[in-house]
């Protein structure tokens, strides 16, 4: 019985993951250039197995989703962890903590030896001068971002095929080949590249999106601002002070994350070292060109002359840096580039101080509203402390003849109503001279 039985759950199980392959996608998927990479009906079956013997397979942690674009305009989905970016791109690991959501809502541009990471906002990627990786592509704050990378980024082949599916000799000169991959030589690609590298076309891209969303950002807060504070300045009632207090609120956070994106702009813009740093494709090229000056004068020399190598190897490398010293000064390219966004920055943080200046006025004038209901209603109680006081007088005359002590006036007749009217004449006199002083002081107004 326990054989049968066995076979019986093998059974099912092999229905079951013959199923589950017939319905899982292909290994790799391809849409609109992006690649997208699955697990094997194997994994699947590990797992089925493994839920069915009670032992699930652990999920290695670390592994974070990256979209990859080239410089060639292609791109693909990719799973990879820290180390493994790490020796991808050269960075160190503090970087990647940058990248993390402990600094989420922050921004820094930060230049390494061959890479650059940007952190602005919602926007974090790794630029390099050959690809680009963008963290959480799937994001919905992410994927304009991943959209104008696709639209902008040339698609273009790395190499012209002919018909016969031969590369080109001319391209092959253009592209030497070095450690088993075609790398563009200096000339041409200077010729493959647009107005700017490709490091400053990702990151013009990210600041583009970047000063849209924060634009677009604040003319949602105009357009919500100025009904309410217009509502407050005709009502002051606490639903219309609770609207105020929540948009002050959300226009300071605006203003931080605003100013934190101007000001890391300004810091490279004060610094010409840093802005030469992000200028990665020239120190590839420069690279690249110091490589190939040492392999000629290497191949050229004479070898027993080991000493005489060496003394010209300095040389070239000596006059190379020193040709190459007036190009890592030029920084004139991104300069122009991180000012235009610093004033479109700067446009966006003046639009943020208007509404704050505007609430700031509301919010005197709404006081200065307050400020006169109380001393209306100062100089309501004091109309009415000096009418009690005259009437307190008239009470005082009532009271003292309303005692059991014997009078004359007792005995007049008549003389109530006249007594009475001349009392209430006289409270009613006190009244006018104590509120003519009051006005002469100026406690009350006209």
């Amino acid at each position: 019985m326990g054989k049968k039985s066995c076979s019986f759950s093998r059974k099912i199980i092999r229905r079951r993951l013959k199923k589950m392959a017939e319905t899982m996608p292909d290994d790799v998927i391809s849409t609109n250039n992006v690649t997208t990479t699955t697990n094997n009906a194997a994994t699947v079956s590990t797992a089925v197995v493994g839920g069915v013997a009670g032992k699930p397979k652990k999920k290695t942690g670390g592994a974070r989703l990256w979209m990859r674009f080239d410089c060639f305009g292609q791109s693909e989905l990719i799973e990879c962890d820290k180390n493994a970016i790490i020796k991808r791109v050269s960075i160190p690991a503090r970087d990647l903590r940058i990248l993390g959501p402990v600094f989420s809502h922050s921004s820094n541009i930060l230049a390494r030896e061959k890479a650059m990471v940007v952190n602005l906002e919602f926007i974090k990627a790794i630029v390099t001068a050959e690809e680009v990786l963008v963290l959480d592509p799937l994001s919905q704050e992410v994927l304009p971002f991943v959209d104008q990378l696709r639209q902008q980024l040339p698609h273009r082949s790395p190499f012209k095929n002919h018909e016969d599916g031969q590369l080109d000799v001319q391209e092959k000169e253009n592209y030497p080949l070095n450690g088993g991959k075609w790398l563009p030589a200096p000339e041409a690609a200077e010729g493959l590249q647009c107005e700017l590298p490709f490091e400053f076309q990702v990151l013009e891209i990210a600041l583009e999106v970047v000063c849209t969303y924060l634009d677009t950002s604040v003319a949602d807060l105009e357009k919500d601002a100025y009904p309410v504070l217009d509502e407050l300045a005709r009502n002051v009632s606490t639903k219309n002070l609770e609207h105020v207090r929540g948009l002050k609120s959300n226009l300071t956070r605006l203003l931080a994350r605003v100013q934190k994106v101007r000001d890391e702009i300004e810091h490279l813009l004060d610094d010409n070292e840093d802005m030469a740093d992000l200028y990665l494709s020239r120190k590839r090229l420069q690279n690249q060109q110091f490589e190939a000056m040492l392999g000629v004068a290497t191949s050229n020399s004479i070898v027993p002359v080991a000493p005489y190598v060496q003394r010209r190897g300095s040389n070239v490398s000596a006059s190379f840096i020193a040709s190459n010293l007036s190009d890592d000064n030029d920084v004139e390219d991104l300069e122009m580039l991180l000012e235009a966004y610093f004033m479109q920055l700067d446009g966006t943080r003046n639009k943020i101080l208007s509404v704050r200046e505007y609430i700031d006025d509301t919010e005197d004038y709404v006081n200065i509203q307050l400020d006169n209901q109380r001393n209306e209603l100062i100089q309501l109680q004091l109309t009415l402390t000096i009418a009690s006081f005259a009437i307190a007088v008239d009470t005082l005359i009532a009271g003292a003849f309303g005692m059991n002590i014997p009078c004359q006036l007792y005995n007049i007749k008549g003389i109530f109503g006249s007594f009475v009217g001349g009392t209430s004449a006289f409270s009613f006199l006190l009244f006018l001279l104590m509120l003519g002083y009051a006005r002469w002081k100026k406690l009350l107004g006209s």
